[in-house]
């Protein structure tokens, strides 16, 4: 019996035609008339073949019947007849197992392969029809009828028919990935419409089964319309085929891409020493220094696990490995070690700022309890004062005694919740608050934090951070403050916050309670004289590439920079004016002119320009003008306060851009003096018949507040009386419809400008005494104060 594999296009028209193209050209036509003498024919059984007329055909033998079979025909110039097997896998086929309806073929070549089997190449001839079969030989022999083909009915219709399926046949050759390019060559160059047809039909991808019943159709149009049928069914199912095939292929080009693209970024990283192994890494090595707990690190575990899960090419990948970053950049539970050297850190303190006893004392008592009992939580301090008076710098200084480390945030401005608490990792820049920033910057968890302008905080849109903070500074909640991009607490209760104002009424209650208030009053002049000679002139001299000879200022010296060119409680307005003075000498010194070192009053007016005129008290030769005493944003001040009669019916006008509370005090003192003329000693007709009106000079400055109550109805009261005020006097203090005098803050700044102005006595209200009592009595020598608690006892004291 004869093996054949599966046939295809390429086992035609390259193997089979380069065999018989040795000794014969394809292009000249075979003998295909049958030898009349020949009564029977050796049959050859094939399986998965399906021979047709007109067609050539390698086929290969391995059993020895056919082997057998294919020599004696070759030998005998015998045809032989090729039949299909009904079931192809069965090895020896009987009678039965063949079909009767076969193509008889002639042997054009025959080649014995290497490995022992017979390649012959055939050529169909004619059908034919079995009418007798016998196997008593050794291989099959039969006695057949030929069978002819019926022409076409309709000629035009069969041509039509043919070209569709040329066509057809074209478009699956374009389709299929298995059958050659010569395939088309082939299917162009046939003349005869029989042979093409014959040629598609025994080399579609047909069932055996299919192409039998095609070979058994004795009408050409109809086996025509049958191939067809089956050509479209085939095409439909290769469209769907290469569609399913284009998709599966573009999404493994796209994954082969990808996987291909990972290699080599990730044998780049590796060159180069990264990658996401490294990047996990590397986390786990700087978790292993870290001493946390075991909440954290589970936590942390946690994460990790998160991180190798993720593509090293997906944004969520950056997202957590940034989160890991700061996660493990903190420094959790690594602390300074706390210096409690009490001497050595006021020496520190002393050396850096030149007076602020209180905030010393303050710091020196906190050392001493945390040297004794070293769990203290730390305390939350304000620092308020006018500007430049060294609260910030402080904090640095406390640093400094402490050993801890120091870190600003400046809060002037923010308008965002979320700068305090952070945002959510998972939105677009996201990132830590500035608390949790400045603990890592700082690189431990007991840093000494200085919240700068902590008053100058804005509420926005996104949230109220004045609220933000305060659980921050809340000793009892913030050691677990809960970051949103850290999503786990950290315990900030080691953290010893020092927060600055100016003024303390754009502060809610609420963050007030929980800080200690430490007030930070102006300098005296002799506490400015001193600062500039151990400070400010060193650090001018340094900065400006001088010498520390370059040029000297005295006392006197000192003093004019400061009363005629400053007007300040603090010493940054002074440093400027020093500054100035340091360049003059660094400009002479570059163009090697010749210069005193030691600085004159007048050369001091030449390089500052012309000194602004001294806010003095002066002796007034006319009634209603008093001198009150005012604290403003850069201290204390003197102002005056006018008052005049007018012919009228006892009207009250005001003027010099006052505020509500200011002119709430004048009418206060008005209505006190109309109640009260008779004790007063004022005629009531005066009163009645005089309009009176107040001034405060300075009028483009804007002015509020109900410490110059006092002063306003000691004018009105002069003015009735018309009898002068004491020269070199000044007061300040409300007053209140019975006739009492109440006490007001600032005390110290008022006393201090008092005492730059000349004033030789100052009436306080007897509830001020304490604020006199914490000043330097050095700073009030040559002033005498008095203390009174009603109206009268004022009247008493200012008017001659």
């Amino acid at each position: 019996m004869t093996e054949f594999d599966d046939i295809d296009f390429d086992d035609i028209l390259t193997e089979g035609f380069s065999i018989v193209s040795e000794e014969i050209d394809l292009r000249e036509p075979v003998g295909d008339k049958i030898n009349k003498k020949q009564i029977d024919y050796p049959i050859l059984p094939v399986r998965n073949l399906v021979m047709f007329p007109q067609i050539i055909i390698p086929i290969t033998a391995g059993r020895d019947q056919s082997k057998r079979l294919i020599e004696e025909a070759q030998k005998n110039n015998e045809l032989i007849g090729i039949v299909s097997q009904k079931n192809p896998n069965v090895e020896n086929p009987k009678i039965e197992d063949l079909y009767t309806v076969g193509t008889i073929v002639r042997i054009i070549k025959t080649i014995k392969l290497p490995d022992g089997n017979t390649t012959v190449i055939t050529k169909g001839i004619q059908r034919f029809k079995i009418k007798k079969l016998s196997d008593s030989a050794t291989y099959f022999r039969a006695t057949v009828s030929k069978l002819s083909d019926t022409v076409a009915k309709n000629n035009e219709e069969y041509d039509a028919l043919l070209e569709n399926i040329k066509d057809l046949a074209l478009k699956i050759i374009q389709l299929d990935p298995n059958i050659p390019n010569g395939a088309n060559f082939a299917i162009n160059n046939m003349n005869k419409g029989e042979e093409m047809l014959n040629f598609i039909c025994t080399n579609a991808n047909f069932n055996a089964s299919d192409k039998q019943i095609l070979l058994e159709e004795r009408s050409i149009q109809k086996r025509a319309e049958k191939c067809y049928e089956l050509m479209l069914e085939d095409f439909k199912k290769l469209e769907l085929r290469n569609l399913i095939h284009q998709k599966t292929n573009k999404e493994l080009d796209k994954n082969q891409r990808e996987y291909f693209l990972n290699q080599q970024i990730k044998t780049i990283q590796e060159e180069l020493g990264g990658g996401p192994e490294s990047d996990v890494d590397d986390l786990l090595a700087k978790a292993k220094k870290k001493s946390w707990s075991k909440e954290i690190e589970e936590h942390f575990q946690k994460e990790i696990k998160r991180l190798q899960r993720h593509n090293p090419n997906s944004p969520d990948y950056n997202v957590q490995r940034n989160y890991l970053d700061f996660f493990t950049d903190l420094p959790w539970q690594n602390y300074t070690q706390d210096i409690f050297n009490i001497n050595k850190a006021q020496k520190i303190l002393d050396k850096a700022h030149f007076g602020l006893e209180d905030i010393k004392k303050r710091i020196l008592e906190h050392m001493a309890v945390l040297k004794l009992k070293s769990n203290m939580k730390s305390p939350i301090l304000c620092l308020v004062g006018p500007p430049g008076v060294g609260k910030t710098s402080l904090g640095k200084s406390i640093a400094d005694a402490l050993g801890r480390k120091y870190v600003r945030v400046s809060l002037g401005g923010l308008h965002d919740e979320s700068e305090i608490r952070g945002h959510r990792k998972t939105y677009i820049g996201a990132m830590a608050g500035r608390i949790l920033q400045s603990i890592k910057k700082s690189g431990t968890s007991n840093p000494v934090i200085v919240l700068d302008e902590i008053d100058k905080l804005g509420q926005g849109m996104h949230g109220d951070p004045s609220s933000a903070l305060l659980e921050v500074l809340d000793p009892e909640q913030n050691h677990s403050f809960y970051d949103n991009f850290l999503e786990i607490g950290y315990d900030l209760s080691k953290v010893m916050f020092i927060a600055t104002a100016n003024s303390l009424s754009s502060i809610q209650t609420p963050l007030l309670d929980r800080m200690e208030l430490i007030e930070i009053s102006g300098y005296t002049l002799e506490e400015k004289i001193e600062i500039a000679k151990k400070h400010l002139i060193k650090k001018q001299i340094e900065e400006n590439g001088l010498q520390t000879k370059s040029f000297k200022l005295g006392n006197a010296e000192f003093k004019h920079i400061i009363e005629a060119h400053t007007s300040e409680s603090g010493v940054r307005t002074l440093e400027k004016r020093i500054a100035a003075i340091a360049r003059w000498v660094a400009l002479q010194t570059a163009m090697e002119k010749d210069f005193d070192p030691k600085i004159s009053i007048e050369k001091i007016d030449e390089i500052l320009g012309i000194p602004r005129p001294k806010n003095q008290s002066e002796e007034s030769e006319v009634p209603g003008v008093v001198t009150g005493l005012a604290w403003t944003s850069v201290g204390g001040d003197i102002l005056f306060i006018e008052s005049i009669l007018s012919k009228g019916k006892g009207n009250l006008t005001m003027t010099g851009n006052l505020g509500n509370v200011m002119k709430e005090s004048a009418t206060i003192a008005l209505e006190y003096i109309k109640a009260k003329h008779q004790d007063l000693g004022i005629d009531a007709d005066i009163i009645e018949n005089h309009n009176i009106h107040v001034h405060v000079p300075e009028g483009a400055t804007p002015k509020d507040g109900p410490s110059a109550g006092i002063a306003m109805l000691t004018s009105m009261v002069s003015s009735f009386k018309n009898r002068n005020v004491k020269p070199h006097l000044a007061m300040t203090g409300e007053i209140t419809l019975r006739g009492k005098v109440l006490p007001v803050g600032g005390i110290k700044e008022k006393l201090l400008a008092a005492n730059r102005a000349g004033i030789k006595e100052v009436i306080l209200c007897e509830a001020n005494k304490k604020d006199v009592e914490e000043i330097k009595q050095d700073y009030l020598k040559g002033m005498s104060i008095k203390y009174v608690k009603t109206i009268y006892e004022v009247i008493s004291l200012a008017l001659v």
